[in-house]
């Protein structure tokens, strides 16, 4: 496997996993990533999973993502720091690949600014297709001194970052906006509200508008920060965070890493050929 001093290469998959070359025309429709340490990761299944739903809307079937998923996994290395995105290409050709990256640095807070327009995506739910897009609009939020990017709704009411899923805390309680088929279905999102259903703590689903966030203390979470603090909205500071429940919460989440699986453990019975 590479080093992670290399550029990031592409590796495709057509009879397993081998080393191919970088070309922009490759643009996935559909993508996901984890964060993966010493050969350790989070939530690994869930991403394979939310990957072969969406893939499976193109036409690829589970036995192909079964072989893909074994290969990847044998493939990836045990040690360093890196954020590998498995992706599905249409364009020149149908094909799975995995895109091997070094991890960028991962930090504890985040400067936050409302995209004054719509919400552009065209399958929100999908993590993938409108890449192209949401990385315009977080590169604007970089120019406004911010780091991520607030979508909207036509009421201006936030759904979700770019990249992120947004959450806050009023009166004690988690609030975040309903998995509607408006936001992506997030794994970070999905290991939260778990560990709130086994607490019997009540979440609230709903949309927010800026000011009520101003108010609050604001969460994101993406699969490689974790639980980022929104500090701030269009330069304007949020409340300030509970730092006993901060480190509670981290803390759950960094102890629900593992190390890589065996295939067989998630494809116990895949098979290179397709399905009859």
């Amino acid at each position: 496997m590479p080093s992670a001093t290399r550029a990031a290469p592409l590796l495709l998959w057509e009879t397993g996993v081998r080393e191919g070359i970088e070309d922009s025309r490759y643009r996935p429709v559909v993508a996901d990533s984890w964060l993966l340490t010493d050969g350790r990761s989070r939530a690994y299944r869930l991403h394979w999973q939310r990957f072969g739903a969406a893939v499976r809307r193109f036409g690829v079937s589970a036995h192909r993502v079964a072989s893909f998923g074994a290969s990847v996994t044998t493939a990836l290395p045990r040690s360093g720091v890196w954020f590998p995105r498995i992706e599905l290409h249409l364009v020149p050709t149908q094909r799975l690949a995995l895109r091997l990256r070094p991890a960028p640095p991962r930090v504890g807070e985040a400067r936050g600014w409302v995209w004054p327009h719509p919400d552009p995506r065209r399958l929100p739910h999908l993590k993938g297709p409108d890449f192209e897009e949401l990385e315009k609009i977080r590169a604007a939020a970089h120019d406004a001194d911010a780091d991520e990017a607030l979508l909207c709704d036509e009421h201006g009411r936030i759904r979700e970052g770019a990249f992120s899923t947004i959450y806050w805390w009023s009166s004690g309680v988690l609030h975040t906006p309903p998995e509607d088929g408006r936001i992506l279905p997030g794994v970070t999102r999905r290991l939260l509200l778990d560990r709130c259903a086994e607490l019997g703590m009540p979440v609230r689903h709903r949309l927010p508008s800026v000011a009520e966030l101003l108010d609050s203390e604001v969460w994101i979470t993406s699969a490689l920060h974790g639980i980022r603090v929104l500090t701030r909205i269009n330069g304007e500071p949020t409340a300030p965070v509970d730092a006993r429940r901060l480190h509670d919460w981290r803390a759950h989440l960094d102890a629900l890493t593992e190390p890589l699986p065996d295939p067989e453990a998630i494809w116990p019975h895949r098979s290179t050929e397709e399905a009859p």
